[in-house]
């Protein structure tokens, strides 16, 4: 049958027209660059030049651009090639960012290569999606072909290709052809097992476009071509590629008449088919060799039969994957490389993976490849365009937890994953979320592994490809039509998308009818993935849904009534409903099916009565939100009566107001709200079901009334009541429906008129006799008179000046005077709201209210003349707010301040005042008022320093303020100096003056003088005269003489001379003396305490033995105490006599009381006094010498006879003194000694180790040291190791000057860090970049070489950078401070006259104590050992 098609004539010439001048136009790019991106992106570089910069990828200029042959035989050598450091560097094409909702499975972070294999578990989408994939045995094809195994020794299945027909390929070369009808029955059985023992095992087949010609490669590398009609063999191709290779892959591609083959030894070839005169031929081209890298996966572009005329078919587009790239090819009109992509560092043993599927984009359709190794997918869409060059976008890519062997599209939004673990990941492209996993262990799936190794003609090839080959199962899986095969070493296995319906039915068969019913919905929706079976517009799909959810809805009432617990307690059953009647309620609400809700589901629930009460209370919620309008009268009996059972009235008065009660018994229902006490339930169906606005007023009015007429105290309850009936009143007269919404347009003005007609009724329905007149008024203004008027004074404001709303407003205030101002019950407050209103009305600018004024007259008699004083805070407040509001006008101004000044109301009175500018007489008002007198302050601050008044108020406010300075200054006398200062600091000395009290002045004086008074002035801005800040110190000593000295350590501005005379008056010695100090006097100040001690001294001679009164004994220890503070204070700043002066004098004053007592009586406190005597001598100790003090206790004539005793205690103290001094000194000299031996032997080892050259010959000149006889050179080593000739460092200007001596810098070290000068800071030389020189003499390295002369070393004794860096180092030894510089830091906290004999080396110019430092730790170690 020759039915060849007839294109396979077409000639070819024109893919062998790849000119040089064609593909120079096409990679036009650098060729770095070419390496990972795309042809013909020059336009696109034009718009987007800041995505690819050659200066930041270093990409280098080339003159000869790339031909075909130089790409595609580019050696993969993995070291040698461009890699990739990020894959997003591909995006040089414009993104498609609307191609992708959420973000990836695992991250998106593709730069992040350690994070790629993120082993983390994917929560179960299970309840979410339901099963999405069916698989299915295909057992008639799985029996036959275990059944050719036996019967005619077809061997094992290795090879699958589905069509319209399915054909598997067998290890003994057979290829069995099954039908996909039901029966599954084989159709054909080509080859047999002579032709599998000549070629062996099919390795590889391929059905072309049409299902009429079937390709089978085989193990030892020949191709076999049958008619899939007839069964006849057409070809058998041996020569096609290079023998001894597998085949891998064999793949027809759109043409009938073009292959592509894919060896084991890594090339690919294209395949052409002839048929000329009858006789049919193949041409074979090499399009990859893999001598220069293995391609492992081919997939030539596939387009539907829709889609053939898209204009990218025309390219014939061919993707290869090869161990280190990804390349894209089109085969037509001529070859031509549109793509390459290296993958970076991969896992060798990872299975390079290629799909393409066509996808749309923006509305356009175009092809899509997905392309993977190992676990991360990445996606380029594939367009064309009007220049007819192809761009290739990146799109998002997707990172796995896993190792892929297999990427299969079943659709254009899905996508099909195989693991290394065989598990099945059904993922969404555009959301990258995971819908389902599948475990497909059962299938046994065959590998390719042998093919991969070429084991069937020897293995001869390499050991990467090999190691790809291991989880390599591309033969073994097919798609076709949206189905996927995989074969299993003994069967067929089929997996496809389900339908939406069995999808919902898989959930409904595992019992899963909350997941159905969640997974229908996200069909009714659109919200769901991959949905199949669903077709039509948006409404008529929401139909088809609905429909089964309404079947599903029917079935799980059924379900819920069935599975209840008929025994148990009620609340297990109530559990039970709760869990169940919610989710009908929410469906049936969201498919917008109340008839069904409230017809056959409630039905079906009331037969449980339980369930009936759950249905009931689920409509709560909806209610509430407004969401559920319209129920049926029934359900909403019931549902009123149930929540009445259950005691739950709150809730039942929540829910009528919501509802439309039309439908119900509003008699029924008014009177079950008033009995419940459900007031805006009642209100609500008197206005909704009756349009009666007026019947609830007239029962809450029924119910206050009567208390508040007999001055009754209302009860919660009722002040409940009475704050509803006034919130309804103010809704119904501004329009507004109570407790919610509006009142309609149309009974807006009836309603209006019917309140105020109820309001000003004259009697009520039902009058006593005794009723008072306008009861309903009268009732409201006695229950809260302020909220009343409020709700008028809003009601006027809305009113619109027609002849009706004026008249209305007229009764309303006649009537309120009426029944106000002719009645006694009210109080001031409620009289004095009335009027306040009044005036606010009547200040309006259209006002048309006519009030008598005198009336007004009578309210001002009638606050300012009370019959007792009762509220008297509450009746000023009350005319305050009525003169505020406007009443002013209605009042004759002199009568009211006369009337306010009489009733003492002071706030009345600054009002008036205020508005007169009278601000002086305004602070009369303070003063007078005890409630607020100390504002006064604040009120003379603001007048004084507020810009806005003239200097005339201001004057006569400072004028009334002087007058009463003594008021002031006894009301606050802080404040009074602060305001003194602040405003008139230069009359100071008037204000004193005025102040006659001296107690007064006293305090005035201390507040302006005394920082720690707390105010805040500015002592130098005042300029006070000495004499003011003396006559403050006399009043101190007056009247706190205790505090004397604490104040003159903060005073400032007194004479010396004037101050001591005044504390002599008033005989305050120690202030005295603390004067004289300050002045300069020491010794009189000495002379004034030494004198105090003696006195307490007599004072405790002369007491008696039985007296045991410390007190005196304390005073003669702190008067010691301070006397020896004294000295300690001078003694630094005076000479050797000058302190015996002073300590001599003291410690004869301690020793007379002892030599009085004789050792046979001692006195009674001799014990405490050798005690103090001891400390005497201990304090002077430090400034006088021992043995003056030792001659001076001798020479004392008591002593001097003989009576040693007694002082005996005092030198022994004094001995001890010294042997603890002398052993601290010989202790601290020791281990200053060993430091500094330590110290200086490490210094020495260190200056003195050799140093070892790196190489032996100047780094300069390159020339070695020893042979350069040009004059005489020293040999210059550095630390570093670099080795230099003096003459080569002196031209490169390598030598510095520091302190007269030349030093040398290493000319490497100092170029590569760029330091121009040899720097002091220890941590620089320690780090080598400026690194000190060290001469090195060459006798002893090579005396007999006649080496040139050496310089020597400078003689004086100063530290080169070498002994520095080495003592640097030294000191670097210790973790903590050096016991060195701890005793340097004590020796710099002595006085300054003390000698320090040591300083620190590292102490700078801001000396900061070690001691002071958080790491500090005082270490008693022994210094640590240096290592050599």
């Amino acid at each position: 049958m020759e039915n060849e098609p007839d294109h396979e004539n077409v000639e070819q010439s024109l893919c062998a027209k790849t000119t040089e001048e064609e593909l120079n136009k096409s990679f036009n790019l650098e060729a770095s660059l070419s390496k990972f991106s795309y042809i013909d992106l020059d336009k696109e570089l034009e718009f987007k030049n800041d995505l690819i910069d050659d200066k930041e990828f270093d990409i280098p200029q080339v003159d000869t651009p790339p031909t075909l042959e130089s790409i595609l035989n580019e050696t993969d050598d993995e070291d040698d090639s461009f890699v990739l450091e990020d894959p997003t560097l591909l995006n040089v094409d414009t993104i498609d960012s609307h191609s992708y909702d959420t973000s990836s499975v695992a991250s998106s972070d593709s730069g992040d290569r350690t994070n790629l294999k993120r082993k983390k578990k994917l929560p179960d989408t299970f309840s979410l999606h339901g099963s999405v994939m069916r698989h299915s045995l295909l057992k008639g094809i799985s029996a036959q072909i275990v059944s050719a195994a036996d019967k005619v020794d077809a061997g094992l299945p290795t090879a699958i290709a589905v069509s319209s027909l399915i054909a598997v390929g067998t290890s003994h070369g057979l290829a069995l052809i099954f039908g996909k009808d039901q029966n599954q029955a084989l159709r054909l059985c080509l080859g047999g097992t002579s032709v599998g023992g000549q070629y062996g095992a099919i390795s590889a087949l391929s059905i072309n476009s049409d299902c009429s010609r079937l390709l089978c490669g085989f193990a030892k590398g020949q191709i076999t071509m049958w008619d899939l009609a007839s069964g006849k063999l057409l070809r058998s191709i041996t020569d096609a590629h290079p023998p001894g290779t597998a085949i891998l892959h064999i793949k027809f591609t759109d043409d009938p008449t073009l292959a592509i083959c894919n060896d084991s030894g890594g090339s690919v070839f294209e395949l052409t088919f002839k048929r000329v005169m009858g006789v049919r031929t193949c041409e074979s081209r090499c399009l990859f060799s893999g001598s220069k890298g293995e391609v492992c996966c081919i997939e030539p572009l596939h387009s539907k039969p829709e889609l053939k005329d898209h204009p990218i078919t025309q390219f014939s587009l061919l993707a290869m994957a090869s161990l280190t790239k990804i390349l894209v090819i089109g085969l037509k009109p001529s070859l031509k490389v549109w793509m390459t992509f290296p993958y970076g560092r991969m896992d060798p043993s990872s299975v390079p993976l290629l799909a393409w599927h066509f996808v749309a984009v923006h509305n356009y359709v175009n092809p899509m490849l997905a392309f993977c190794r190992g676990d991360v997918v990445h996606f380029l869409l594939v367009k064309r365009d009007e220049s007819g060059a192809i761009h290739v976008t990146k799109q998002k890519h997707l990172h796995l937890y896993y190792d892929l062997i297999n990427f299969t599209w079943i659709n254009s939004r899905t996508v099909v994953l195989l693991d290394s673990v065989e598990k099945l990941h059904v993922i969404d492209r555009q959301t990258q979320e995971e819908l389902e996993t599948v475990e497909i262990s059962e299938v046994q799936l065959v590998y390719n592994s042998s093919h991969f190794k070429s084991l069937a003609t020897g293995g001869n090839v390499s050991q990467a490809l090999a190691l790809v080959g291991e989880k390599a199962c591309y033969q073994s899986i097919s798609s076709y039509g949206g189905q996927i095969f995989y074969l299993g070493t003994k069967s067929v296995y089929v997996m496809m998308l389900r339908s939406w319906r069995e999808r919902v039915d898989h959930l409904l068969k595992q019992d899963c009818l909350t997941e159905a019913l969640a997974l229908a919905w996200s069909f009714h929706e659109g919200k769901a993935k991959a949905v199949v079976g669903l077709s039509g517009d948006a409404s008529k799909r929401k139909a088809v849904v609905a429909d089964r959810m309404v079947e599903i809805l029917f079935h799980y009432a059924d379900r819920a009534l069935k599975k209840c617990p008929d025994q148990g307690k009620i609340q297990v059953m109530e559990q039970h409903f709760q869990d169940m009647v919610p989710v009908i309620v929410d469906y049936c609400l969201l498919l917008q099916r109340k008839d069904l809700l409230f017809s056959q589901m409630y039905d079906k629930l009331s037969e449980n009565s339980v369930a009936k009460g759950v249905f009931l209370e689920c409509l709560e919620p909806y209610i509430l939100s407004d969401k559920l309008v319209g129920i049926t009268p029934q359900v909403m009996k019931d549902l009123i009566v149930h929540f009445q059972d259950k005691k739950l009235m709150e809730n039942v008065e929540a829910l009528i107001v919501h509802m439309d009660i039309t439908s119900l018994d509003i008699q029924q229902v008014v009177l079950m709200c008033w009995e419940n006490r459900l007031y805006d339930a009642m209100i609500y169906v008197y206005n909704r079901g009756m349009n009666e606005f007026i019947s609830p007023m007239e029962k809450l009015f029924r119910v206050i009334a009567p208390p508040l007429n007999a001055g009754k105290t209302l009860t919660d309850e009722q002040v409940v009541m009475g704050n509803k009936l006034l919130v309804y009143i103010s809704c119904c007269l501004a329009g507004r429906a109570y407790p919610l919404g509006d009142i309609p347009e149309d009974l807006v003005p009836l309603v209006k008129n019917q309140v105020f007609e109820f309001l000003i009724r004259l009697h009520s329905a039902e009058a006593s006799p005794e009723e008072e007149i306008y009861p309903y008024i009268r009732t409201l203004l006695h229950f809260d008179t302020r909220e009343f008027l409020n709700v008028l004074a809003l009601t006027f404001e809305d009113f619109k000046n027609d002849k009706q709303a004026v008249e209305y407003q007229q009764r309303i205030v006649d009537i309120l005077l009426k029944v106000m101002v002719e009645n006694s019950d009210f109080t001031p407050s409620q009289v004095g709201c009335l009027f306040t209103f009044l005036a606010r009305q009547l200040a309006k600018p259209d006002n048309t209210l006519f009030v008598n004024r005198t009336l007004f007259d009578q309210v001002l008699e009638f606050l300012c003349s009370p019959d007792d004083d009762s509220r008297h805070s509450e009746r000023q407040q009350v005319l305050l707010e009525l003169l505020q509001a406007g009443g002013i006008v209605q009042f004759e101004e002199s009568r009211l301040i006369r009337m306010a000044e009489k009733a003492e109301f002071y706030q009345i009175c600054e009002f008036m005042y205020e508005r007169e500018h009278q601000y002086d007489k305004i602070i009369d008002c303070y003063l007078r008022d005890p409630l607020r007198e100390e504002e006064v302050f604040n009120y003379i601050h603001d007048i004084l320093s507020i810009p806005g008044h003239s200097a005339e108020e201001k004057q006569s406010v400072w004028q009334k303020a002087m007058d009463h300075i003594e008021e002031l200054v006894s009301l606050r006398p802080c404040k009074a100096a602060e305001l003194v200062a602040t405003h008139f600091s230069e009359q100071i000395e008037t204000v004193v003056k005025k102040l006659q009290s001296q107690v007064l002045l006293f305090k005035f004086l201390r507040s302006l003088l005394d920082p720690r008074e707390g105010i805040h002035i500015n002592q130098e801005l005042l300029q006070l005269s000495p004499c003011i800040t003396e006559q403050f110190i006399e009043l101190l000593c007056q009247f706190n003489p205790d505090q004397v000295i604490e104040t003159l350590q903060v005073l400032e501005c007194y004479r010396l001379e004037e101050t001591i005379q005044i504390t002599q008056k008033y005989q305050l010695h120690e202030v005295t003396a603390y004067l004289l100090e300050k002045k300069g006097d020491i010794h009189g100040a000495f002379l004034i305490m030494l004198k105090r001690l003696q006195s307490k001294l007599q004072e405790i001679t002369h007491q008696e033995e039985n007296t045991k009164e410390d007190s005196s004994l304390k005073d003669v220890e702190d008067t010691m105490v301070e006397t020896i503070a004294l000295c300690q204070r001078n003694s630094h700043n005076l000479n050797q006599q000058q302190r015996e002066a002073l300590w001599f004098p003291l410690l004869e004053a301690m020793m007379a009381p002892q030599k009085l007592s004789s050792s046979a009586a001692p006195h009674l406190h001799s014990e405490a006094l050798k005690s103090l005597t001891m400390q005497v001598l201990n304090s002077m100790a430090a400034f006088i010498a021992l043995p003056s003090i030792l001659q001076r206790i001798l020479q004392d004539p008591v002593y001097g006879k003989g009576k040693l005793g007694e002082i005996q205690g005092l030198i022994l103290g004094m001995l001890d003194t010294f042997n603890y001094e002398q052993t601290l000194l010989e202790t601290t000299t020791s281990l200053l000694n060993q430091d500094l031996h330590w110290s200086l032997c490490n210094l020495r080892a260190s200056v003195t180790r050799g140093l070892n050259p790196k190489q032996d010959y100047c780094s300069i000149c390159l020339q070695q040291y020893k042979r350069r006889q040009e004059m005489a050179d020293e040999i210059i080593v550095f630390s570093c190791g670099h080795l230099y000739h003096s003459f080569c460092l002196q031209n490169k200007e390598c030598t510095i000057e520091i302190e007269g001596q030349t030093r040398w810098t290493c000319y490497k070290c100092r170029s590569s860090n760029k330091v121009g000068k040899l720097s002091e800071n220890s941590s620089e030389i320690k780090k080598g970049r400026i690194t000190p020189s060290q001469v090195k003499m060459s006798p002893s390295c090579h005396p007999s070489k006649g080496d040139p002369a050496v310089r020597k070393a400078p003689s004086e004794p100063v530290l080169d950078p070498q002994q520095i860096q080495a003592f640097d180092q030294l000191c670097h030894l210790y973790r903590g401070s050096s016991r060195l510089a701890l005793l340097t830091e004590l020796a710099q906290n002595r006085s300054s006259e003390s000698y320090r004999p040591f300083s620190s080396s590292q102490s700078g110019p801001a000396f900061n104590s070690i001691f002071q430092k958080e790491n500090f730790q005082l270490q008693l170690i022994p210094p640590p050992v240096t290592e050599d």
